[in-house]
């Protein structure tokens, strides 16, 4: 390819009001050029934006591209000299083999198809508990405290062996240091908080195991420092990803009625109908790599050293993989989206996340058959673009009673 790729100057993150469930328009306008363009970091390091289907699934499936902390750079904030130190023991999400597969390992086992499909009546009596107490304080309610983040928490918590008296204190902290609005002191108070508490947690199952994962890797050879990575792991991506997809998923279907109507009138649509939701709204909006070599890559060399910013939502709108992309269709035959990353690195909790919204969507829907919004969809306030996972901060709902 013997042409000028096309240049990103800046890192584009507003989403339009009302509709925010397209990406931002100059991620689009991006990808029409092409599926890699060229990004300056701040500090004026080179690096890629790749927006296109194709390439981003092939750089998560390349171990020569790198997912280590201390080789990363923030889109949109400058380092300076600052040296990023390696991701903390257990947190395997930064790590490229073989310390990935250290903690990964011995996770595997414990969310399997089945082992997660058992935790389906779990997952309903949680989704009713939470319907009875909207439906008894109602009408009206904020879906995000009401619906979209009890349900997640309560099984994270449950899975991790969280003492129900900790629950709701542990998760509001957990929360704050993931939402992107939190102050400096603030978060850093939450953080150092939670890993406190993850220290506390780690000591109690290793002296009186119980039923939950975390008691179970306690009979390995894992430190309790590695313990405590692995269960801030567990808790960001089985807490946030899921509570966002709920609300956000639930105010495309308020905006999208023929395909509520269709997952209300047909049960049976609704494990397609979480791929496509999934694929549609993309929350984890981008991830990174580093090339740890010279690689040829749709055309272009990236040079060792460079930087890719993954964008999983352009990818999951490339229209040269989805017919119709900007379309949320129930229907949608052509699967195969990257909303749970790709790779070594694929979402380890994914058959968890599906199971939840399996069930909690359709709940949702039959037990309110009249929601609606409570405010025009514009003044839906939404999280801050610095957020890592998209969402909304609230979605005040409604219904007749």
């Amino acid at each position: 390819m013997g042409d000028s790729p096309h240049t990103v100057t800046t890192m584009p993150a507003a989403r339009r009001p009302g509709c925010p469930f397209d990406p931002p328009a100059e991620l689009t306008e991006a990808r029409g050029h092409g599926p890699m363009s060229r990004y300056t970091f701040p500090g004026g390091k080179p690096g890629w934006l790749v927006t296109g289907y194709d390439l981003v699934r092939s750089v998560l499936a390349d171990q020569r591209f790198s997912s280590r902390k201390e080789l990363m750079l923030h889109p949109t904030l400058d380092y300076g000299d600052i040296e990023v130190p390696p991701a903390p023991p257990g947190e395997f999400l930064l790590m490229d083999e073989p310390r990935h597969s250290r903690y990964r390992k011995p996770l595997t086992g414990k969310f399997t198809v089945r082992r997660m499909r058992l935790l389906t009546e779990r997952i309903e009596q949680v989704t009713a508990e939470s319907l009875d107490a909207m439906e008894q304080a109602g009408p009206g309610a904020d879906l995000v405290t009401a619906f979209a983040k009890p349900i997640p928490a309560i099984v994270i918590c449950e899975l991790l062996g969280v003492p129900y008296q900790d629950r709701g204190s542990f998760q509001e902290q957990v929360y704050s240091f993931m939402d992107g609005e939190t102050g400096d002191e603030e978060l850093i108070a939450a953080y150092t908080g939670t890993q406190e508490y993850l220290a506390q947690l780690v000591a109690a199952k290793r002296a009186n195991p119980t039923d939950d994962v975390l008691s179970d890797l306690t009979d390995s050879d894992l430190t309790d420092e590695e313990l405590r990575g692995i269960s801030l792991i567990l808790l960001a991506a089985g807490l946030d990803t899921t509570a966002n997809m709920l609300a956000l998923g639930t105010f495309a279907l308020l905006r999208n009625p023929e395909q509520l109507a269709a997952l209300r009138a047909e049960p049976e649509l609704a494990d397609r109908a979480v791929e496509e939701l999934l694929r549609y709204l993309s929350v984890a909006k981008t991830f990174m790599r580093t090339a740890l070599e010279d690689v040829e890559l749709g055309g272009r060399t990236v040079r060792a050293g460079e930087r890719l910013i993954l964008s999983y939502n352009t990818a999951n709108r490339d229209p040269e993989r989805f017919a119709d992309p900007h379309v949320l269709d129930l229907r949608r035959q052509d699967g195969g989206h990257l909303a749970f990353g790709h790779g070594i690195h694929q979402c380890l909790g994914q058959q968890l996340a599906r199971i939840e919204m399996r069930v909690a969507f359709p709940a949702l829907l039959n037990r309110f058959p009249t929601l609606r919004l409570a405010v025009p969809p514009e003044e839906v306030p939404l999280r801050p673009e610095l957020a890592d996972i998209h969402g909304v901060k609230s979605l005040p709902v409604t219904w007749d009673a």
